[in-house]
């Protein structure tokens, strides 16, 4: 039976108007994407089958545009729809921790943090640079590394806060591995970039490590 045949309160597009995307399922947001079905497959079972094949949305979102296009169905546009979808989502997040005013919610941090950098392959070291009101300047990245870790260099991170004129810094990097656990490593290059940073009256408010279920912050574990 095609889509459009079912009853009202049952398909993705007016569940949604009705009822608001909350009450939507992965596979009916995903079907609103796909837009319409094909092969004698409607867009909930060419929905189904993506998530089945890349293990849930997670997978999805992180896979290359190649292997989206590779299951059965679907093509570029599709690949491009889901991929810009979930780049809106990690903008929407970046959005709302560099808003205008005073950094206020440790938890909009984290979860743009974990969004930004938990499913990347390799590890990639990051700044958000704020004014002396705690306000968000600009996050940058600074050095990416291997599976195993990224090069750090106090210098070039001093360079970079002195040019957007931060009075402070909270850092972050993510564990390919998964693993939330700062290591020795983690903690001495913390050091490092305090007393560096503390040369020139800029402050180091946190270093947090994101891993694949958790954000671990040096400032709360009493390592700054």
């Amino acid at each position: 039976m095609r889509m459009r045949d079912w009853p009202a309160d049952e398909r993705p597009r007016e569940k949604l108007l009705s009822r608001g995307a909350i009450a939507l399922s992965d596979a009916e947001l995903l079907a609103l994407i796909i837009g319409s079905g094909a092969a004698g497959a409607t867009a909930m079972d060419l929905a189904r089958g993506c998530l089945e094949h890349f293990d849930g949305l997670r997978g999805l979102l992180k896979a290359p545009p190649a292997a989206i296009m590779a299951c059965p169905g679907f093509g570029p546009a599709f690949a491009a729809r889901v991929l810009g979808a979930g780049e809106l989502s990690r903008r929407a997040l970046r959005q709302k921790v560099m808003r205008l005013g005073t950094l206020q919610s440790p938890n909009s941090t984290r979860a743009f943090l974990h969004a930004r950098l938990r499913d990347l392959e390799h590890e990639v070291f990051c700044c958000l640079l704020l004014d002396n009101r705690n306000r968000v300047i600009a996050f940058e990245e600074l050095f990416r590394g291997t599976i195993d870790g990224a090069s750090v260099y106090p210098r070039e991170v001093v360079k970079l806060a002195l040019a957007y004129n931060a009075a402070a810094v909270i850092f972050a990097h993510n564990h390919p591995s998964g693993v939330a656990e700062p290591s020795t490593a983690d903690e001495r290059i913390t050091r490092r970039l305090v007393k560096a940073l503390a040369l020139v009256d800029i402050r180091v408010l946190d270093h947090m490590i994101v891993g694949d279920t958790a954000c671990v912050s040096l400032a709360e574990r009493g390592l700054l």
